[in-house]
């Protein structure tokens, strides 16, 4: 059946196992993503049926982990290694920005780093300290990197095929609240390219640009946004390095207001690249400031503090409204 309504959990696990089946080259690692299953259950099954050299649990060793798949990839291998929780890739941040991500430019092009480091990331599960991080940014900044976060199971599907299928690295965002979310995938639809926006929602009066768990948020807003007579146009970015401006800049000419949400801090975020190259973009456009909403710049807090933290409806209203009001 080629169309199914999946978990974006599912999706992942069922993109995983595509790739397994199409390549041998595919090597899946990380702690627990064997007997286990992994904890978030995304790799559940893959170690029974595709064995302990396919899917290999390692030891709690993060930079390791990485640095061996540098050399799988050297082997002509394609490593997918999952870091279990964002706030824990930080042990493999030397390996990730000084090897990983310059091997292809210190070889002048001749030495390939296939390596897909996937990682669950962004709050709402009522996480204990360094279990709810949006690093994004750290990445996004590096480059030879890519990095990409769907926000639906179609694109879960699909993009981690795609960022397996790269000859480059890519850092994989997965937005964890949303990995129970159902949507449909055709498994047998031509994607689209790994690098490009989508617009999730068309309208004239304000854009809502926005990433991986905070693209549901931006619908939801939009929604009650019509329902006052306000016509919001939502823009997945899917991807955020590299970033689709055309698609933001085809969306701000036409709607001359913008506003850009994500998990992440405002202070440094990525929505302060994108307000800065779209107000340079469209300058004679825009008949109200690029805002942002985002978290703060603090640490992650306490669960039971993490709503409050967190960008949520009444926030995007807010700001669509302080935008609309120029």
């Amino acid at each position: 059946m080629a169309v199914q309504n999946l978990p974006l959990a599912k999706a992942l696990n069922e993109s995983l196992r595509k790739a397994l089946e199409t390549d041998p080259k595919v090597v899946i690692m990380g702690l627990d993503v064997g007997k286990l299953g992994g904890v978030f259950r995304i790799t559940d099954g893959l170690q029974k049926d595709f064995g302990e050299d396919r899917v290999v649990d390692t030891p709690l060793a993060e930079s390791g982990i990485v640095g061996t798949a540098i050399g799988l990839a050297l082997r002509g291998y394609r490593p997918v290694v999952e870091i279990q929780f964002d706030g824990f890739v930080f042990p493999a941040y030397d390996q990730i920005v000084t090897q990983l991500a310059k091997m292809r430019a210190r070889s002048l092009g001749t030495v390939k780093m296939p390596v897909v480091i996937r990682i669950p990331y962004g709050g709402g599960i009522g996480a204990v300290e360094h279990h709810s991080e949006s690093p994004e940014s750290l990445f996004a900044h590096v480059a030879g990197l890519k990095v990409v976060t769907p926000a639906n199971s179609s694109d879960a599907y699909w993009m981690l095929q795609q960022a397996i299928q790269s000859d480059d690295p890519v850092i994989f965002f997965e937005p964890k609240r949303r990995y129970w979310d159902k949507g449909e995938v055709d498994t047998e639809a031509f994607p689209g390219e790994l690098h490009k926006a989508r617009v999730a929602r068309e309208g004239t009066d304000l854009t809502l640009a926005a990433y991986g768990p905070m693209v549901k948020t931006c619908l939801e807003a939009a929604a009650v946004a019509a329902e006052e007579g306000k016509s919001v146009e939502v823009v997945d970015l899917r991807s955020i390095s590299p970033l689709d401006f055309d698609t933001i800049q085809a969306s701000v000419e036409k709607t001359r207001r913008l506003v850009v949400v994500h998990e992440a801090p405002v202070f440094f975020g990525s929505g302060a690249e994108i307000a800065a190259r779209i107000t340079e973009r469209c300058f004679y456009h825009l008949e109200a400031p690029v805002l942002r909403v985002g978290g703060y710049h603090a640490p992650y807090p306490p669960a039971r503090l993490e709503e409050e933290y967190l960008p949520g409806l009444d926030r995007v209203l807010d700001a669509v409204d302080r935008s609309l009001a120029y």
